[in-house]
């Protein structure tokens, strides 16, 4: 299988890595060619185009920043759309809005190819071994083409159901991370301000109930004070935006989502949209004029789990 790979970001970079490295056939493109170098570099071929790409390749995997930079490198000039043709696959890996992916399947469909939404969850650092969780949303056809390459690019592959379920349920759990980040901020700025040792306040945290992915990684990331989690607050922003707007469009009258909305919107005021996620502490830090830091934490994480084999998630109750 010939694979295409454009948007070489943070997350895209290193799933477009993780293909190279276990010998896929692979095409890159991104709007900053540099980025795509150290690809080249280790055998991969570059395309001028997202239409030359899909005319040479198989498969075509976008991960970008935005449902409308999606949106333009599929429908635009040049776009993937144009190239697009019978049998080929279009991936999206990217935390988008659910109704828009589902209408860009559609054209795809139209043209004779297949759609399939793939978005990972667990954590740039994750994403570099191989190791990160994959949802899939998709018919059943399609994920089964496409399990070979999403256990490549990660361990856990969750098929959600149709096209849409996958990009729902990924933004859920985006809330739920940011939700546990906000908590743990200010648990942190508590402590600190109660006189307690900070090494000692992430160790209570994370060896108790009172424990989260986000705390566990972003909570290590903040104490030692370089805050790089590969991820800004604008991510933020229009992630847990997308979580509230499925809430709004199914009636359902959250209390603390529109906070958090809140909370993330001010540190972007504040600090500026690129401004990296785990420095929303600073808000409490300015406002207690608290330092919130430790010896002996990473600055950036690290996977210390050897790339292993991917397998399907299978749900409860399910054979």
């Amino acid at each position: 299988m010939k694979v295409g790979f454009i948007g070489l970001g943070n997350a895209g970079a290193k799933l477009a890595g993780s293909l190279v490295r276990n010998g896929y056939d692979t095409t890159v493109h991104d709007l900053d060619k540099a980025a795509a170098q150290p690809f080249l570099d280790k055998g991969a071929h570059w395309a001028d185009s997202a239409n030359e790409m899909t005319e040479k390749c198989d498969l075509i995997i976008t991960c970008l920043p935005s449902p409308a930079a999606c949106s333009a490198v599929m429908e635009g000039k040049g776009g993937i759309l144009e190239g697009m043709s019978e049998g080929k696959i279009w991936a999206e890996m990217s935390t988008t809005d659910v109704e828009e992916v589902k209408r860009l399947a559609k054209l795809v469909e139209a043209k004779g190819g297949s759609a399939i939404e793939c978005p990972v969850s667990g954590g740039c650092h994750r994403a570099a071994t191989g190791n990160i969780s994959i949802f899939a949303g998709c018919d059943r056809d399609t994920f089964e083409r496409m399990l070979p390459l999403l256990t490549t690019l990660g361990r856990r592959v969750l098929h959600t159901g149709e096209i849409g379920t996958a990009s729902i349920l990924k933004v859920m759990t985006n809330y739920l991370a940011t939700a546990n980040l906000l908590s743990v901020c200010e648990a942190m700025v508590t402590m600190k301000a109660a006189g307690l040792d900070m090494a000692t306040t992430y160790e209570a945290i994370t060896i108790s109930s009172g424990t989260s992915f986000s705390a566990e990684t972003e909570g290590q990331i903040i104490l030692n004070g370089s805050r790089d989690i590969e991820f800004t607050m604008d991510l933020v922003s229009k992630d847990i935006g997308l979580f509230q707007q499925i809430a709004e469009r199914h009636n359902v009258p959250l209390e603390l989502s529109p906070l958090m909305v809140d909370i993330f919107k001010d540190g972007e005021a504040k600090y500026g949209p690129r401004e990296l996620s785990p420095n929303i502490i600073r808000r409490l830090e300015d406002a207690t004029g608290l330092e919130i830091s430790a010896s002996g934490f990473p600055d950036l994480l690290v996977d210390d789990e050897p790339e292993e084999a991917g397998y399907e998630v299978i749900p409860r109750g399910r054979t």
